[in-house]
């Protein structure tokens, strides 16, 4: 598979906050098959040793998240520039990321935060930069197709958990994907 759909868990939403939580999801937007699939967890304290700033309305937001989303991201998380090398040996593995296209939800979040997170490590992200791809801009081309199965499919997993928003990302995105090119 070549598409590749990217959730992070942070405790901030600017390019230098600090991941707690990489979710990613192989998918294929033609026939909305899923494929492999993880989910690495950060120590908060590791990923600011490299500087990350958290702000205090996503740890005030994280707060009234439920129980299990809360858990899922609080506790034994790896080194940040072990998870990264683990995130990155995992889509590898997987895909040739000389072509493998990256999905985000923001033009400026995910694939950015994760970006700059290889950056500050010293080491290269498993993907070129030209094929970060939107979540948000093809939710809106659905939209006025008259579509919206970001909200229309039902959510399968625990929200705010990585690997759950990538799946979930990843499925409506395709939906969308199969309505604009049939």
């Amino acid at each position: 598979m070549k598409h590749l759909m990217l959730d992070l868990e942070t405790m901030g939403n600017t390019t230098s906050a600090p991941i707690i939580s990489i979710g990613a999801a192989f998918f294929d937007p033609a026939t909305g098959n899923l494929g492999a699939s993880t989910e690495i967890n950060i120590s908060l304290e590791s990923s600011m040793s490299y500087g990350s700033i958290p702000d205090a309305s996503t740890i005030m937001w994280w707060m009234n998240q439920s129980d299990e989303a809360r858990v899922a991201v609080s506790g034994g998380g790896k080194p940040l520039a072990d998870a990264l090398r683990e995130f990155y040996l995992f889509v590898c593995e997987k895909a040739d990321t000389k072509w493998l296209q990256v999905w985000g939800n923001g033009a400026s979040f995910d694939c950015v935060i994760l970006r700059n997170a290889y950056n500050v490590i010293g080491q290269l992200p498993p993907w070129q930069w030209w094929n970060d791809r939107d979540v948000r801009t093809i939710v809106e081309l659905g939209k006025q197709l008259g579509i919206d199965p970001k909200k229309d499919i039902p959510f399968d997993g625990v929200r705010h958990t990585a690997v759950a928003d990538a799946m979930h990302q990843a499925r409506y995105v395709s939906a969308i994907w199969q309505r604009i090119t049939k």
